[in-house]
């Protein structure tokens, strides 16, 4: 069951559309509508930025691979699917998400040693809480989790494709860092792992820095950096040609399809279950070899972007879900420029401190 994305719980019962996730949140905020309109919250994005720094935080100072922080994101993610935030103490689940996803990914942490870092980390939110309150947090968020705890994740579909499609150290790190940078967004509900790598794997080429690569970022599990920078000032020539590469790959996909007399286009089918467990189907490689050859020689990242829809076009990826992925990364990357951690800060710690939260 863990090494099968496709049979798996994450599959089956935490992949949602947008409007269902929506649906979800709207029920959550109906429950109490008095307690929204008290205790109003900055955007779930802004909230999303500031948890996902927060995890950073607690997890760098005990020094937690990379991949146990992000699946403690995906369980905060889940939890507040289920419960409203306004009635819990977000760095009480985000302390106990961490220990939870320690244990899943088997670095686990000891339960006074992480309680006693969160409360150095947030005294004034966590300073009532002790190791026996996160054991009874953990057990809410098993219980509302439904016991469905593996989580898949992009980076070692990234780390497949490396040799596949030649990407260099730079590229491979700032992928990396797009892919840290989804589980700032609702990606993680909306799409399978490996849709998420390959848009990453794209958004690496076109928005390649010139100079050095991000910084606190690298191709392993210890790096933690953000593409935030690269998109900010690769933006506009960066979304075209990805928006270029992907209509391309779209129509190539399209006529051959219409070609055959089939359904070649049809997604999820036995080729791209196959690619998503860390096949990389390289049959598909000559054909889109020959197409981008005439750039190679002037423009090697555009040959290289150019092999890359080539190659989505011959797969059977759902390219309408990267486009969708896409647009979701830039869009973040436009609002992260107006984050405000503290204001942020000061909304949840209000809420808090009003409804007893921290003791």
């Amino acid at each position: 069951m863990a090494a099968n994305y496709w049979e798996s719980t994450q599959r089956k019962f935490w992949q949602f559309t947008k409007d269902e996730l929506a649906a979800i949140r709207q029920r959550l905020d109906d429950e109490d509508p008095n307690l929204v309109q008290m205790f109003p919250l900055p955007q779930l994005r802004h909230l999303n930025i500031y948890f996902n720094q927060q995890i950073n935080r607690l997890g760098k100072r005990l020094g937690v691979r990379q991949q146990a922080m992000a699946t403690a994101q995906v369980y905060v993610k889940r939890f507040y699917t289920r419960t409203p935030i306004r009635q819990t103490n977000p760095y009480l689940v985000i302390t106990t998400a961490l220990y939870l996803a320690c244990k899943m990914e088997e670095c686990p942490q000891h339960i006074r040693l992480l309680t006693q870092e969160a409360r150095s980390l947030w005294p004034s939110d966590l300073h009532g809480h002790d190791s026996t309150r996160v054991g009874e947090c953990e057990f809410s968020l098993i219980s509302e989790m439904q016991s469905q705890l593996i989580v898949h994740q992009p980076y070692r579909t990234l780390l497949s494709v490396q040799d596949d499609f030649s990407l260099t150290h730079e590229e491979m790190s700032l992928a990396w860092c797009i892919i840290n940078d989804h589980y700032m967004t609702d990606l993680p509900l909306l799409h399978p792992p490996h849709i998420i790598a390959l848009t990453a794997v794209l958004l690496a080429l076109v928005l390649r820095p010139s100079g050095a690569s991000q910084a606190g970022a690298g191709a392993n599990p210890a790096g933690t950096g953000s593409a935030a920078g690269a998109a900010t000032s690769a933006a506009a020539g960066g979304i075209a040609m990805a928006a270029t590469a992907l209509a391309q790959a779209q129509a190539q996909a399209q006529a051959r399809a219409a070609a055959a007399g089939s359904g070649y286009g049809s997604q999820g089918s036995q080729p791209q279950q196959q690619f998503s467990q860390g096949g990389s189907q390289q049959q598909a490689e000559p054909s889109s070899q020959l197409a981008a050859e005439p750039k190679k020689a002037t423009d090697p990242r555009l040959a290289k972007v150019q092999r890359f829809a080539g190659w989505l076009a011959d797969s059977n990826i759902d390219i309408e879900a990267m486009v969708d992925c896409t647009q979701e990364l830039i869009s973040f990357y436009e609002c992260h420029e107006q984050y405000n951690d503290k204001h942020t800060r000061e909304q949840i710690s209000r809420f808090i401190k009003a409804r007893n939260l921290d003791k």
